[in-house]
């Protein structure tokens, strides 16, 4: 019975590849809501794990075969749990990297994340391959050290992001140590391209840190928005709301907000932290001078944050409305990485416009 069924999965691996790949995104999908929920946890310390013991047992498996040793049928299935694994770990960043991202700065690393995604289906027959896996294996665990590192230090910043780099590199030193205990003669025929491949993905991943490309996980901001008004009641947040058009509204554009002479707008913003992080978030007010052809800073509110809550820790920042034309606030870091952005567009009008109350997320 266990050979047919091994036979059958050797006939049949294209098309149970792209299954493990469906299957990981599913997976993600369902149990993935919260970075810090323990399912989550659960999920990529699994993925870890399989990683960490399938490739090493793959290539021990195939060094006893390519002395003549006999080598077990099942082993046709460790590249099947390293795809699935490493496939879940891509459809897992894909969902929580892009919730954080603002794509206007984050575009260049979610793509890159998509493009492995399907690349990790579509070169299934490289996941036999020492350096092919481990390189991937090196990247999934830098990604994951990223939001991993917060959720135990309670901050963000440069040093965390540091930090979470040396807890990759650490991790995958014992794999390779692992790999050299198993697998001895295949890891010193690749040793130095596997070592050359991840110091290409250090590289890459700090660039895309200082380079702001990297999005701010475990940050996250699901509601954000600019109102003439912005007050706090207790157990909710009120706004005065001007009419807007039904594109604006359902497809996200920037709106045009109609100001009356010496009149203020507050910036809104619902920011997620996990729970037990605290850090600070900057609203970071521009306008767009026409003649200079670049943005001017106008002003900087930054205010504390506390994790916990679904919807993310709520509060706003008021400005007044000093020049008419193009306008911007982007909602940050404390160390200038950019959650989410604001565009709109103010008109100056003698008398202000109807406008309603509305409750806020």
């Amino acid at each position: 019975m266990l050979r047919k069924t091994f036979l059958w999965m050797q006939t049949y691996e294209r098309h149970l590849s792209a299954l493990a790949m469906i299957a990981g995104f599913i997976s993600d999908n369902l149990l993935f809501k919260r970075v810090d929920l323990i399912q989550t946890q659960v999920l990529f310390a699994v993925y870890t794990a399989a990683c960490f013991i399938a490739i090493p047992l793959l290539h021990a498996l195939q060094t006893r075969a390519s002395r003549g040793a006999p080598a077990p049928r099942w082993r046709v299935v460790l590249p099947f749990v390293a795809q699935f694994a490493l496939g879940g770990f891509w459809s897992g960043f894909v969902i929580f990297y892009g919730r954080s991202a603002d794509l206007g700065a984050s575009w260049p690393f979610i793509l890159f994340l998509f493009a492995i995604l399907v690349a990790n289906e579509y070169f299934h027959h490289y996941h036999d391959r020492l350096v092919f896996t481990s390189v991937l294996f090196f990247f999934a665990l830098y990604s994951y050290a990223i939001f991993e590192v917060p959720l135990f230090t309670g901050t963000i910043g440069t040093g965390t992001f540091l930090l979470s780099g040396l807890v990759a590199v650490g991790v995958f030193a014992l794999f390779t140590v692992l790999l050299r205990v198993v697998a001895r003669e295949r890891f010193l025929m690749d040793v130095w391209r596997i070592r050359a491949g991840a110091l290409v993905v250090l590289a890459l991943m700090n660039l895309f840190y200082f380079t702001n490309v990297l999005p701010p996980l475990p940050l996250s901001a699901p509601a954000a928005g600019i109102y003439h008004a912005v007050w706090r009641v207790p157990g909710a947040y009120l706004a005065l709301s001007e009419s807007e058009p039904w594109p604006v509204r359902y497809f996200g554009l920037s709106p045009t907000l109609h100001v009356a002479l010496g009149e203020s707008l507050s910036a809104y913003s619902s920011v997620f932290a996990p729970t037990a992080l605290t850090t600070t978030i900057v609203h970071r007010w521009e306008w767009y001078d026409p003649a200079a052809k670049q943005w001017v800073e106008k002003a900087v509110i930054a205010y504390p944050i506390a994790g916990g809550r679904d919807g993310g820790y709520r509060g706003y920042s008021t400005v007044l409305m000093s020049a008419a034309g193009q306008w911007r606030v982007d909602i940050e870091t404390i160390d200038g990485r950019l959650i989410s952005r604001l565009p709109f567009t103010v008109e100056q009008v003698a008398v202000a416009p109807a406008e309603t109350t509305v409750t806020l997320p």
